[in-house]
C-alpha cells in the first residue's frame, strides 16, 4: 500500500510538534525544580565573591571587640577585618525600621543583624524590655504582627487616611474650616490657598509611614514583648503567607514563619509596589545578600552528604 505525501507529511509534523512539546515540558520542569531547590536564585544581588574569599580564610577578628567571628560580629554590627564595608552593598530603605529582639534570642542565630549591616542607616536594633517610647509619632508607626485587628500591606494608605480624616487642620485656630459650604460665590484670597496647601501637604505626609517595627524572637517567646503596653495601639499589619528559606525553621512550626530577615525584606516588596505604586526592580535585594549567600552555603553542604 503506497502512503499518500499529504498523510506523511501530516505524520511527521506532528510527531516535531509532540517532540517540542516534550522539551518545553521538560524544561519548565527543570525551571520549576531548580527555583524549588533555590527560590532566591533570581534575586539581583551584589557580587558574593568578598564572601567567598572570606570563607576560604576561616574566622577573623571583629574590628570593635576583637572576637573572632565569621563574616561579621552579631554582636557590634560590624563585618569582619577580611570583608571590607566597602565590599558589602548598602540598602536605602523607604523608611525607618525597629527591631525588637528578646532577650533570650541568640544573637548568633539571629539574622536581623543582617538588615543593620546592609542598611545601618535605616535600622536600629534594640533588645527588650530596652525600647523606645512610641506614644507621640504612633500614628506614623507599625508593628508587623499577625493579629485579630491587623491590616494587610495593601490597605496602609485607606487605614491613614482615615486617620487624617480626624485629625485638625494645620495650625490653624480659627474654626472657619468646619463651618457648612455657602452657595455664595467665594473669592479665594492668598490666606486660603496657603490653608490649603498646608493641609495637603499634611495629608500626603500623614499617609505614609515613616517607621516599622519588627519583632525578633521564637513565636513561643513573642508574647512578652507584643503585650508590652509601649505597643499597645498601634497600627498591626500582617504580611501575605511565604515560606522560609530559613535553614534553623521553628521545630513543630510550619514553613510560613519567616526569619526577621525574609520578614523585612517581603514588607519592603510589597509596601514599595502597594503603598508607594512603584515597579519594584530589586531595590531592596541586597538585604538577602548575607541571607542567600549562607542559603546557598548550606543547601550545597546538604547536597554533598546526601541530605535532602
Amino acid at each position: 500500500m503506497s502512503l499518500n505525501p499529504s498523510t506523511f507529511l501530516n505524520q511527521e509534523r506532528d510527531q516535531k510538534l509532540k517532540r517540542n512539546f516534550e522539551c518545553l515540558k521538560n524544561s519548565q520542569q527543570q525551571t520549576t525544580s531548580s527555583l524549588q531547590d533555590n527560590p532566591l536564585q533570581n534575586l539581583q544581588l551584589a557580587s558574593w565573591e568578598v564572601l567567598e574569599k572570606a570563607q576560604k580564610s576561616g574566622r577573623s577578628k571583629c574590628p570593635r571587640c576583637g572576637s573572632s567571628r565569621m563574616f561579621y560580629c552579631y554582636s557590634c554590627y560590624v563585618p569582619v577585618e577580611t570583608v571590607p564595608t566597602k565590599e558589602i552593598p548598602v540598602v536605602k530603605l523607604p523608611l525607618k525600621i525597629d527591631v525588637i529582639k528578646h532577650p533570650n534570642e541568640t544573637d548568633g542565630k539571629s539574622t536581623a543583624v543582617h538588615a543593620k549591616l546592609l542598611a545601618p542607616e535605616d535600622v536600629t536594633i534594640y533588645t527588650y524590655p530596652c525600647i523606645p517610647d512610641y506614644e507621640e509619632k504612633r500614628h506614623e508607626i507599625a508593628l508587623i504582627f499577625p493579629g485579630p485587628n491587623s491590616i494587610s500591606v495593601k490597605d496602609i494608605i485607606l487605614h491613614l487616611e482615615k486617620n487624617v480624616e480626624k485629625t485638625v487642620s494645620c495650625g490653624s485656630d480659627d474654626d472657619s474650616s468646619s463651618e457648612p459650604f455657602l452657595k455664595k460665590a467665594k473669592i479665594e484670597t492668598k490666606e486660603d490657598r496657603n490653608l490649603s496647601e498646608c493641609k495637603s501637604n499634611s495629608r500626603s505626609e500623614d499617609t505614609v509611614l515613616k517607621r516599622v517595627i519588627f519583632i525578633d524572637s521564637t513565636w513561643n517567646q513573642t508574647n512578652k514583648i507584643i503585650t508590652d503596653e509601649r505597643l499597645q495601639g498601634l497600627l498591626q499589619i500582617e504580611l501575605k503567607t511565604r515560606k522560609t528559606c530559613f535553614w534553623r525553621q521553628q521545630k513543630g512550626k510550619p514553613d510560613t514563619y519567616l526569619s526577621t530577615i525574609e520578614a523585612i525584606y517581603y514588607f519592603l516588596v510589597d509596601y514599595h509596589q502597594e503603598v508607594l505604586k512603584e515597579s519594584y526592580k530589586g531595590h531592596y535585594d541586597n538585604l538577602l545578600f548575607f541571607f542567600s549567600f549562607m542559603y546557598t552555603l548550606i543547601k550545597n553542604a546538604k547536597n554533598s552528604a546526601g541530605k535532602e
